[in-house]
């Protein structure tokens, strides 16, 4: 039996909220799109992503498929607009089949994976500092502060079609393992070893970890939108 439980914030620095998330049970798909701030339009990029991604899982389509027709989609949409900028947004989304998943990305919207008393970060992010920290420039806790940390190398509706790296990853999902999809709203506040904590506590159900997870990015100063969704296997 699948759980889960979801939320956004428009935070507490912005007037509009540019993340969108879907979650369906029937369909075995959740997503998380965080429209790009100072682009044109982000919250129109994030809610046409989502509606171009549903339909395609919908329709068959593999999740890696349906967010390239998302990215062709956007730019497409942009290109009508005939803004000085195109709009952008990032994407991380998880499909469930039966005792398998698989998740998806582009950009520094991030997958983690619930397993056996363990957080790990599923998903890497397409992002300027991840590159850094790969060439050993810099580490995961100067990268939290880096002042180029928001700059994401991969886009839907800005990244070329032929130049976009779908990333994915496939596992199994059992019974006490949780799947955490978020944008980077979330966890630019909140550190792993907090999520941790969140998800340990067995006796919340996944909406109140949810909540909490969302209140500990508004504590932490909310400067982005914070969208979350727990998946949560029984």
């Amino acid at each position: 039996m699948i759980e889960f439980g979801h939320l956004s914030h428009v935070g507490l620095r912005r007037d509009l909220n540019e993340d969108t998330y879907y979650g369906d049970g029937e369909l075995g798909l959740w997503l998380v799109a965080d429209g790009m701030g100072g682009h044109a339009a982000g919250e129109i990029a994030s809610a046409l992503a989502r509606e171009a991604i549903v339909r395609e899982v919908r329709n068959g389509a593999a999740l890696a498929q349906a967010i390239r027709i998302a990215d062709e989609e956007i730019i497409r949409a942009g290109q009508r607009r005939n803004d000085a900028l195109p709009m952008g947004t990032t994407v991380v989304a998880a499909c469930v089949q039966g005792n398998r998943f698989e998740v998806a990305w582009i950009g520094d919207s991030r997958a983690y994976l619930w397993r056996d008393g363990q957080l790990a970060q599923l998903s890497h992010d397409h992002s300027y500092v991840q590159e850094l920290i790969a060439k050993g420039a810099i580490n995961s806790e100067q990268a939290r502060s880096h002042p180029q940390r928001n700059v994401v190398t991969q886009a839907l509706g800005v990244t070329d079609p032929e130049q976009l790296n779908v990333e994915t990853l496939t596992g199994e999902l059992k019974p006490g393992m949780q799947l955490l999809l978020c944008s980077d709203g979330l966890t630019e506040e909140v550190g792993d070893a907090e999520i941790a904590a969140t998800l340990r506590q067995g006796d919340c159900s996944a909406q109140e970890c949810v909540d909490t997870l969302v209140a500990a990015a508004l504590d932490g100063g909310g400067k982005d939108n914070i969208t979350a969704i727990l998946v949560r296997c029984h």
